[in-house]
Parts: structure tokens; C-alpha cells; sequence
């Protein structure tokens, strides 16, 4: 079932580096996963938000780490997903899937996490207005920042993600130990359990954003050609870091509920109204704190931003190789530092254009924050609606691979955990394109407009708007890969693709 890679797939698989280790990966999906930025949107639902976040742990989380786990450690070529999608069902839904997941990363990172930066740096360093060109030259600086942490060779900066995950976590545990020491001080924030009651608001307002938290652990796949040993360190890498990232929104989540009014909780600004009363238990040493703190906000932001376009852009990489899109402009590695340079650039205009078009969007950072965020998650989640479903076909179609990791259940029951996953991500995806349509079926009050701070017009344009761009632009990409595609190789005509260990000569030209 498995296709067969083209020729310029073969040649780009030979310029890869054996350099990621176990850790790397556990320290690499931490730092992309696991995320601030939804930590504040998430709490506006107030402490159902908790009840929903433990719910998806339990009901999407386990499942979906089980089910990645072990198609990630039986189906190792780089390219992740993007070949899953292919040998399940075509180069077509395997370059749609590729694309969708791809383009969520530039999206996200020139909305919500440059808009986060800029927040985060207004709050407690230099006020940056809204619109000015300070504003815009922040955004920009922190955009290719991000695109220069990708391009540099994985053999080196493999050591950012792990720095920025090592910070990222130490922020949350100060965090939550500050909360604690706060609550014991001056008491919390009256919640009774009735608070905790699950709603048809809170599910089809929090489903979307949890599901985008808890999502992309198998994405370290899109990079397995460049791991020492991916058979070995993909569940071990998946199954820790999915157990981190749990907990790293359990507790942080509950801390903000404890401290902060359900009134006054901000989707951009949450976390930090958080902090900032938290940090009130330091006395004189608060302001400092809040200002590293700033400082290490930014510098965790961008961190995340550049694992992701490691990992996406990769696979983007590998699916223009094997004639999935544009050609094989895109599906070139560079040799000396064995990254895929012109994707990474591509990625940057992206999100570079993306930013200039949300900042037009409304004169609030807040509303441009939600917005944005909702057309990273759309975009996001569609992609798995063809990944799971590659996944559930590859444990039955492919019963003669070698799985070194294993769920213990028939296939049949790896297909129900499959499409439970499949079920929360259809649900989340539906309310993402078109929030508000399905909270007046169970008679629940929703004001679109108090919500969003838009129209549904403009919401919608923007939002489907993006998804017609990418549809036009993944069809001409495919056209544009004919050439490629007929190229595709044989063991008579093609030498054997291998990743070359860290410190092997590089091969000719």
C-alpha cells in the first residue's frame, strides 16, 4: 500500500542528518505543543473551562497519543503525516493534509503569537500603540526571528526548542507555585461546585481551542529522518510529552480560575492579569519579576513558533518533493544545512502577509487575538480529518509492518479510539468555521458579535475567505507538481534514500 517516493524525494531524503535523539523529541514537542497562548481563551469560559480541559484529557487525549503513537513508531519517513495521508489514500488528500497543517504554522505564528508578544512586552515593558509603526516593526522582528530559529541546521538548533520548553515549563510551575502562595495569603476567587458544571456553551466554545492544545504530538514525525532511532523514540516521545502537556493546562488553568474573576478574564490578556496578581506575594520584587517574566514570554513564544515551523515545514517540504505541491521549488533541502530553506522563507512571507491583513481586521488586539487564533485552529483541525482516518486504514491495510509499538487491542477497537478522536475533531472544527450555529438547536443564548468583537460577515469572509485562498492555491501547487509526480522512482532507476549521521560526509552533487 505504501507508494513510491518520486526521484527528487529519494535525492532530499539523502541530504537529511541523523541528529535528534529521545529527549530532543520530548523537549522539541513540549516546546511546540504545549502552548501559552490558549491558557488565557481558555479560561474565559470560567471553571467549566477546567471540567472540559480534564474531559478532552481523558476522552480525546489518551486515545489520540495511543493512536499516534503507535502509527508513529511503524511509519518513520520524513514527512509525517503528509505520508500517512499519501499510502492511505493518494498524493491528493495527502497534499491537502499537508497543506492545511503546513499553513496553520505561519498563520498562527503572524497572528496570535505576534500579537501575544506584543501584548505580553506592552504589559509590563514599553507600551507599544496599536497600529503605530513600532507595533508593525515588532510584529516583523518577532516573525522572522522565528523563521531564522527554523533555518538554522537541527544538528544546533535542535537546543532552542529544548531551551524554550525547559523555560516554558519553569514559568508555568512558578506560576502555579505563586498562585498557591497567593491563594493561602489572600484567599481565592469563590468558586462552588455548580461553577464546574459542563454546558453547551462551554463545549462548543472550549472544544476548538483545547482540541488545537492537545494536538500535534505526531508531528515530531515529520522530521523521523532525522531521528537516531524513530521506531524506538516516537511513542516514548508522544506519550511523555502529551502527559506534560496535560498537566501544564490542567493546573495553570484551575491557578487562573482560583485568582482571577471569571468577569475579568481576557482571551490575550488573561495569563497575564494572572501573573500579575500572583506575583503581588513578592512584594517590592513583583515589578522585576513581571518584567522577566516579559522577557522570557517573548522569548518562549518565538521558541514555539520555530519548532512548529521545523516540524510543518518539513512536511511541506516533502510533499512538494513527491509532486504534491508547486513543483520541486519547494521540495528542496539545503545541503549544508539539511533544512528546507525555501519553505522556511515561504512560511515567513506568509505569515508576514497574514499579520498586515489581521491588523486591518479591528482596532483591537483583543479581537484580532480570538479572530486569528480561530483560523490557526480551522485550519489545523480540517488536517486531521484525513490524518486519523490514514492512521485507522494503515493498522488494517498494513498488517505485514513491523509496529514496535503497540496498542494492545484488536483493530477493531484501535478504529473506535480512532474515531472517537475523529468525532471530537469534526465537532471542533464545525464550531470553528461557524461558531453560534449550534448553541440555539440546545436553546443556549450566544451574541456573536459581544463574543468576537466582529460581524459574522466579517468573521465569516475572513475565515472561509482563508480556506477558499488554500484550496485555489493547494490545486494549483498539485498541477504545478505533474512533473515531479512522473518522475516517480524505481529500485532499477533511483539509489537508495538514506539520512546521513551527524558528522558524514556530505555526498556530491
Amino acid at each position: 500500500m505504501t507508494a513510491t517516493p518520486t526521484a527528487l524525494a529519494q535525492e532530499q531524503e539523502s541530504k537529511l542528518l541523523k541528529t535528534l535523539g529521545r529527549f530532543d523529541l520530548v523537549f522539541l514537542l513540549i516546546a511546540a505543543v504545549v502552548g501559552l497562548e490558549t491558557l488565557g481563551a481558555v479560561s474565559t469560559y470560567g471553571a467549566e473551562a477546567f471540567t472540559w480541559t480534564l474531559v478532552l484529557a481523558v476522552f480525546f487525549l489518551i486515545p489520540y497519543g495511543l493512536l499516534f503513537a503507535e502509527t508513529g513508531a511503524a511509519f518513520t519517513e520524513e514527512g509525517g503525516a503528509y505520508t500517512w495521508v499519501r499510502n492511505a489514500y493518494g498524493r491528493v488528500a495527502g497534499a491537502i493534509a499537508a497543506l492545511l497543517t503546513w499553513v496553520t504554522q505561519p498563520v498562527w505564528v503572524g497572528g496570535s503569537m505576534a500579537f501575544l508578544a506584543t501584548e505580553g512586552w506592552n504589559v509590563n515593558l514599553t507600551e507599544i500603540h496599536d497600529g503605530s509603526f513600532a507595533d508593525y516593526a515588532f510584529k516583523l522582528v518577532f516573525i522572522w526571528l522565528t523563521v531564522l530559529a527554523a533555518i538554522v541546521s537541527l544538528r544546533y538548533g535542535k537546543w532552542l526548542p529544548t531551551v524554550g520548553a525547559i523555560v516554558k515549563v519553569a514559568l508555568l510551575v512558578l506560576f502555579v507555585g505563586s498562585a498557591i502562595a497567593y491563594a493561602i495569603k489572600h484567599g481565592v476567587v469563590h468558586l462552588s461546585f455548580g461553577d464546574f458544571s459542563p454546558t453547551w456553551v462551554g463545549l462548543f466554545g472550549a472544544t476548538p481551542l483545547l482540541l488545537f492544545a492537545y494536538l500535534g504530538f505526531e508531528s515530531g514525525n515529520s522530521a523521523a529522518g532525522e531521528m537516531k532511532n524513530p521506531a524506538r523514540d516516537v511513542p516514548f516521545g508522544i506519550l511523555r510529552s502529551s502527559g506534560v502537556a496535560a498537566l501544564c493546562y490542567l493546573l495553570p488553568i484551575f491557578s487562573i480560575l482560583i485568582v482571577v474573576p471569571p468577569s475579568e478574564i481576557t482571551g490575550i490578556g488573561g495569563f497575564f492579569d494572572a501573573t500579575a496578581t500572583v506575583f503581588s506575594v513578592y512584594g517590592g520584587a513583583a515589578d522585576a519579576m513581571l518584567k522577566m517574566l516579559s522577557v522570557c514570554l517573548v522569548f518562549v513564544l518565538m521558541t514555539q513558533g520555530a519548532s512548529w515551523m521545523i516540524i510543518s515545514d518539513r512536511m511541506q517540504a516533502i510533499a512538494a518533493a513527491d509532486g504534491a505541491f508547486f513543483g520541486g521549488f519547494f521540495g528542496v533541502f539545503n545541503r549544508r544545512l539539511s533544512t528546507p530553506v525555501r519553505v522556511n522563507f515561504l512560511s515567513g512571507i506568509v505569515a508576514t502577509a497574514f499579520m498586515l491583513v489581521a491588523m486591518q481586521l479591528t482596532g483591537s488586539s483583543a479581537d484580532i487575538f480570538g479572530v486569528v487564533l480561530t483560523i490557526a485552529i480551522t485550519t489545523f483541525l480540517l488536517s486531521y480529518l484525513l490524518v486519523i482516518p490514514a492512521a485507522i486504514k494503515l493498522r488494517s491495510v498494513e498488517r505485514d509492518r513491523e509496529r514496535p509499538f503497540r496498542v494492545p487491542v484488536s483493530d477493531r477497537g484501535f478504529a473506535l479510539m480512532g474515531w472517537l478522536c475523529f468525532f471530537w475533531i469534526a465537532l471542533g472544527s464545525w464550531v470553528a468555521v461557524f461558531p453560534g450555529t449550534l448553541e440555539p438547536l440546545f436553546g443556549a443564548d450566544y451574541d456573536f458579535e459581544d463574543t468576537w468583537g466582529v460581524s459574522r460577515t466579517t468573521f465569516e469572509v475572513f475565515t472561509v475567505g482563508t480556506l477558499v485562498v488554500l484550496l485555489v492555491l493547494g490545486i494549483v501547487g498539485y498541477i504545478l507538481g505533474a512533473p515531479v509526480r512522473r518522475t516517480v522512482s524505481t529500485d532499477d532507476d533511483a539509489p537508495p534514500a538514506h539520512a546521513r549521521s551527524a558528522g558524514e560526509p556530505t555526498p556530491l552533487s
